[in-house]
């Protein structure tokens, strides 16, 4: 049995957002030979379930790995695997934080992100994150459980989001990861999550070796998951940081099938 993990965003979906067919062919084949698909990505749960359903994969086979890692979710017996969550006492200081940096930060509930305003960032956030919307200018108020992440977000000045990284770095460090998916996201969540010890993680739940597990994306927070892998697979869309961790790279980029056509030629069967 092989595992696949993939990232969504710039490695399985093309810039509509969407798995084009000729991957859906390739995943659908891949699962029907026993193996089994990793959908792993930065999104919340019910965002990637809707990935997922808009895809039309209803096969059995498929997980989740959620807000980086510290969550995974077996969509066959519609449980939760593995969680990490971040303490509510957290939640406050890196709001705190945050704000002194003049930053957008939000966090998540099970059925809705937290926000402190409905603001710009959020509202760009939003139009792909389908979720409602809970504003609170407290976060840890609209809480009733510790959440798995926080997201700060800067649309137009990175270096505000690397001030923020950086005069958090001595507390953060023992407590959580900071970690960019892309330019204007950074991810906060705790230290012991990340998709590189997701992937291990599900690796020994299903007794697979290393060496049978593939894991493919474009994005730093792609980083530790490439590396844990047997076959780490950088796409040709993704930044030199990315592709210097992988030891494969795929020919074509996220809207050409990249994917699902290396795959094809490492695997030979499908």
């Amino acid at each position: 049995m092989k595992l696949l993990f993939t990232d969504l965003d710039g490695t399985l979906l093309n810039h509509d957002s969407e798995v084009s067919a000729g991957t859906k062919d390739f995943l659908e084949r891949f699962l029907a030979a026993g193996n089994r698909l990793i959908l792993s990505s930065g999104r919340p749960r019910d965002s990637i379930l809707e990935v997922k359903e808009k895809a039309g994969l209803t096969q059995s086979g498929i997980l989740l790995i959620c807000d980086n890692g510290t969550q995974v979710y077996d969509c066959d017996s519609g449980r939760t695997i593995l969680e990490k969550r971040l303490p509510l006492s957290y939640v406050s200081y890196l709001q705190e934080q945050a704000q002194n940096y003049g930053l957008h930060i939000h966090t998540y509930r099970e059925d809705a992100v937290v926000s402190p305003a409905d603001d710009e960032e959020i509202r760009f956030y939003r139009r792909r994150i389908h979720l409602p919307l809970v504003v609170s200018p407290d976060l840890s108020a609209a809480l009733t459980e510790s959440p798995y992440k926080m997201l700060a977000i800067s649309l137009d000045k990175p270096d505000k989001l690397e001030a923020f990284r950086l005069g958090i770095a001595d507390w953060a460090e023992g407590r959580i990861q900071t970690i960019y998916s892309n330019s204007m996201y950074l991810e906060l969540f705790d230290r012991d999550g990340g998709k590189g010890n997701a992937l291990r993680f599900v690796c020994d739940y299903f007794g697979v070796p290393l060496s049978d597990a593939y894991a493919a994306g474009d994005a730093e927070n792609d980083i530790s998951m490439i590396e844990a892998a047997g076959c780490g697979i950088a796409m040709q869309n993704a930044p030199d940081k990315v592709k210097k961790a992988a030891p494969v790279i795929t020919r074509l980029d996220n809207d050409q099938d990249g994917l699902a056509i290396c795959m094809r030629e490492l695997l030979g069967d499908l």
